[in-house]
C-alpha cells in the first residue's frame, strides 16, 4: 500500500476515500463528503446516484478518525448507526459499509467483531461501532441509544417522519453533539420536501444538496439512457434528476400551496403584489365535523377583493358535541359573519343547535365534495387563497400540520382530509356560479 497522509485524511475525506480505500468518487459524492459536516444534513437525489456508496465511506471515515470534541470522549464509543424504515433498508448502507472493510485486509485487521443478531452490528478496536436499525414503531428500537453519528436513509418515505426525527432522532444526539444525515430519493412533496427546502432555503442550519444521476459516471449508461426515453417527464424528474415533483393525482399542485403560503408571507410584510387590501372585508367560517377516525376542524376565512386569507385555524379532536357547539358559537361572536357547516351524518343536529346564526348546511357526498374540492383548487389557480404554516399538536409528540394535509390529499383518498374540507366549505359561498371551473373529478364518497 502507499503511503497514506493521515493527517490529511482527517480533514479531507474525498483524499480518505482515494488513498486508504482505493475507490474513486464522481463529483457530486466528493462534494457530499466535503461539505456535510453540520448537525444536519441533507441530500436528496435520482436513483444509484451512489448515497448507499458515499454514506459507506463516511461511516468509515467517521469510524476510525472519531471526529467530535473532546470532551465527548467520556462517552466512550463512538456510535454509528444507519437507519431506515426497514431493516432491510438499513442493512443496505451496513451491508455496503462491511464489503469495504473486507475488500482492505488492513482496514479488516482494526475490526474486533461483526455480529448480525439481534441487529447488525460492526465494532473497531478503536472503541468506534457502527449499527443499522429500523425507525419502525415510531423510532421504538432507537430509545435509550445516543449517537455520534445518525444516517437517515429514504427518510422521504417514512410514515411518521416529524415524530422519528424531532422527538426520537434529535434527542439521541443531544449528549454528543452528535451529526444527522437524512438522505433519501423524492417521494412527492411530504414532509422530507419541506426538510429539504428549509435547509436549502437557509431558514433552517445545516447543508443541502441535490443529485442527478447522471453525475455517476460509473453506473451504466443503457440503464440511464433506457429510463430516460421510455420514463414520463415526471418519473424523470423525480427518480433521474432527484427533484421533487407531485407524486400524481393531488388535489393541489405543489407549486399552488407554495404560492399561497408565499403570499400570506407577503401579506405579512405589507407586499401584496402590487394590490392593497380593499374596505370590504368580511368572515366565512367553515366546520368539518368528526367522525370515527377525524378531528372536527374549524377554518375562519377574512374575505377581501375576492381574496381570502385562512385566519383561524382550530383542529379538536373530541366528540363531546356541546364543546363543538361551544367553540363554534364563540368564533361566531368573534369573528362574525357567514357559518357553514357540515351535516353528514348527526351534523344536522348540531345545525339546529346553532340557528341562530342562519348557518348554510352541507350534506357531503360524492358529488358535492367533487364541486367543493375544485373550487378549492380553482381560488389555488387563480392566486386567490393565501395561508400560514398551520402546525398544532396531535397526540402524544406528534405534530399535526396544514401544509402536509393539503399537499397529500388526493382525488381518490381525501376521506381524512378534515382542514381541506372546513377550507372547502368556508370558500364554498365565494364560488362564481357563471364563470368557467376545472371539471370535478370525482373520489371515494
Amino acid at each position: 500500500m502507499k503511503a497514506i497522509d493521515w493527517r490529511r485524511g482527517l480533514t479531507d475525506p474525498a483524499y480518505f476515500a482515494s488513498a486508504a480505500l482505493g475507490v474513486e468518487l464522481h463529483p457530486g459524492q466528493r462534494r457530499w463528503l466535503e461539505n456535510s459536516d453540520k448537525a444536519e444534513n441533507v441530500l436528496v437525489t435520482g436513483n444509484r446516484w451512489g448515497k448507499s456508496f458515499v454514506s459507506a465511506i463516511k461511516i468509515l471515515h467517521r469510524a476510525i478518525y472519531r471526529p467530535r470534541k473532546l470532551e465527548f470522549d467520556r462517552c466512550g464509543r463512538y456510535h454509528i448507526l444507519t437507519a431506515s424504515i426497514t431493516q432491510d433498508q438499513a442493512g443496505i448502507i451496513f451491508d455496503q459499509t462491511v464489503r469495504l472493510v473486507r475488500q482492505l485486509p488492513w482496514l479488516e485487521a482494526l475490526v474486533t467483531s461483526l455480529v448480525r443478531t439481534p441487529y447488525p452490528r460492526l465494532t473497531f478496536g478503536n472503541g468506534s461501532v457502527v449499527e443499522a436499525r429500523s425507525t419502525q414503531n415510531r423510532g421504538e428500537y432507537l430509545l435509550g441509544h445516543d449517537y455520534d453519528l445518525f444516517i437517515f436513509d429514504e427518510v422521504a418515505f417514512e410514515p411518521d417522519p416529524e415524530y422519528v426525527v424531532e422527538e426520537v432522532i434529535q434527542m439521541r444526539l443531544a449528549d454528543r453533539e452528535g451529526k444527522l444525515d437524512l438522505i433519501s430519493t423524492p417521494n412527492g412533496k411530504n414532509w422530507f420536501y419541506r426538510r429539504a427546502r428549509e435547509v436549502a432555503d437557509g431558514e433552517r442550519g445545516g447543508y443541502f444538496q441535490s443529485g442527478d444521476s447522471r453525475e455517476n459516471v460509473y453506473i451504466s449508461q443503457d440503464f440511464l439512457q433506457e429510463r430516460l426515453t421510455h420514463f414520463s417527464e415526471h418519473r424523470v424528474q423525480q427518480n433521474i434528476m432527484g427533484q421533487f415533483v407531485d407524486s400524481g393525482g393531488e388535489i393541489l399542485r405543489g407549486a399552488y400551496v407554495d404560492r399561497a403560503l408565499a403570499a400570506c408571507r407577503d401579506a405579512t410584510r405589507g407586499e401584496m403584489g402590487g394590490s392593497e387590501r380593499g374596505s370590504l372585508r368580511r368572515f366565512i367560517s367553515g366546520w368539518d365535523l368528526a367522525r370515527k377516525k377525524t378531528a372536527t376542524v374549524g377554518v375562519t376565512v377574512e374575505v377581501s377583493d375576492g381574496r381570502a386569507e385562512v385566519v383561524v385555524l382550530e383542529r379538536i379532536r373530541m366528540f363531546d358535541w356541546n364543546v363543538i357547539i361551544e367553540k363554534i358559537k364563540q368564533r361566531q361572536v368573534q369573528y362574525p359573519g357567514e357559518l357553514i357547516v357540515d351535516a353528514t351524518g348527526l351534523g344536522d343536529v348540531v345545525v339546529e343547535q346553532l340557528r341562530e346564526f342562519n348557518p348554510t348546511s352541507v350534506i357531503f357526498t360524492a358529488a358535492t365534495k367533487a364541486e367543493m374540492l375544485t373550487n378549492v383548487e380553482l381560488f389555488h389557480a387563480t392566486e386567490r387563497i393565501c395561508y400560514e404554516r398551520w402546525e398544532l399538536p396531535d397526540g402524544p409528540g406528534k405534530v399535526w400540520s396544514f401544509e402536509d394535509e393539503l399537499r397529500s390529499a388526493r382525488w381518490d383518498d381525501n376521506n381524512e382530509c378534515d382542514s381541506l374540507m372546513a377550507l372547502a366549505l368556508a370558500l364554498w359561498p365565494l364560488r362564481r356560479r357563471s364563470e368557467p371551473t376545472v371539471a370535478p373529478r370525482v373520489g371515494r364518497g
